[in-house]
């Protein structure tokens, strides 16, 4: 398949990654087709404003031409919307050409048509591998900060509502259990499709799991620090390009046009606190499903799977959560309208 990604803003290795990651995804799906008789073409571009950002996709192949624009909150969610929107049409495609050669037209002495086998059983049918330790490695190393984000998120909510004291979890015992968990031979593992979800609701559990263990997590020890201190350097990466006593120019700096400015970080990092504050009052599931489709980008069906729920319970549980900020959020009427635009379900 041969791909070709524009970008007019977010270049990142995070973007690429999730790019790459489900191009890779959409190209099991098109086996049936020649590799070199597919083309895909992507644009990645800030919408209007503060709005997020707006990806659209074009998938030629021999039988056809499919395209779709989405736009998010963030450039993730835009990419895993746009690209789920894409996996729909080809689902729907192929139906539609499976109908069309499935059943013989000619009816001759009387004999009927037979019938067909399911498309399950035939030679065009897209087996998916179950995910190995090799898949388990390198969706890890690529995307273990979102994970580290997503695990920080739980524990502070939790912490919040008392479900948890400060500090009695960290948030590398909830990695290292939920990769370990995903590491074990006797667990059933999904197709390679899923391996995303699959890894967040290991998390999910691993968080209970390890919160149950500890019968003390309800006592406070005095003798216990408070908080783990930070002795990262903060100057490291810059130290590896300049010297202490060597004077930095201008002309030894080449800005990055992809990389959010710190106006935009921490515009972001304030609605993201606003959002996770108002929802404070909502449901503990309602909350869930909402900054897992809205925020981390996945799709009902990918958050039924996450949450063990039905895709009925989740799509009400994110309208509920929405209805819920649009009361709850403390700003303007007309700025509440835009800052949720992107969150509604099709």
């Amino acid at each position: 398949m041969n791909v070709h990604v524009s970008y007019k803003a977010y270049k990142t290795p995070e973007i690429e990654n999730q790019i790459n990651l489900q191009a890779t995804k959409l190209r099991q799906r098109l086996q049936v087709f020649r590799s070199d008789l597919i083309h895909l073409h992507a644009t990645v571009e800030p919408n209007s404003g503060k709005e997020g950002a707006s990806i659209s996709l074009n998938l030629r192949l021999p039988s056809g031409q499919m395209a779709c624009t989405k736009v998010a909150l963030t450039p993730l969610a835009a990419v895993k919307a746009a690209f789920d929107d894409l996996q729909e049409q080809v689902s729907r495609h192929k139906a539609r050409l499976r109908e069309k050669y499935k059943t013989p037209h000619v009816r001759r002495m009387g004999r009927h048509p037979l019938p067909g086998l399911p498309f399950e059983e035939t030679m065009a049918a897209v087996k998916l591998p179950a995910i190995s330790r090799q898949d388990i490695d390198s969706w890890v190393d690529a995307n273990l900060h979102r994970l580290n984000r997503f695990i920080d998120r739980e524990l502070q909510y939790r912490t919040a509502n008392g479900q948890l004291l400060a500090h009695s979890l960290t948030r590398e015992e909830v990695v290292d259990e939920a990769i370990a968990a995903a590491l074990e031979d006797r667990r059933d593992k999904p197709d390679l499709l899923a391996l995303e979800p699959w890894l967040y609701r290991l998390a999910m559990h691993a968080i209970d799991e390890l919160a149950r263990r500890n019968p003390e997590q309800n006592s406070v020890s005095l003798q216990d620090g408070t908080a783990p201190s930070n002795e990262q350097a903060s100057d490291e990466a810059e130290l590896q390009f300049h010297q202490p006593d060597g004077a930095e120019e201008v002309q030894d700096s080449i800005p990055d046009r992809g990389v959010a400015t710190p106006e935009e970080i921490a515009y972001n990092e304030e609605m993201m606190a606003l959002v996770e504050n108002a929802l404070l009052g909502a449901s503990g599931a309602d909350r869930e499903a909402f900054l897992l489709f809205a925020v981390e980008g996945f799709s009902p069906e990918e958050i039924a799977m996450i949450g063990d729920r039905s895709l009925a319970q989740v799509r009400a549980s994110i309208v509920a959560a929405r209805e819920h900020l649009r009361k709850a959020l403390p700003v303007p009427d007309e700025f509440k309208d835009k800052l949720l635009q992107h969150t509604r379900i099709a």
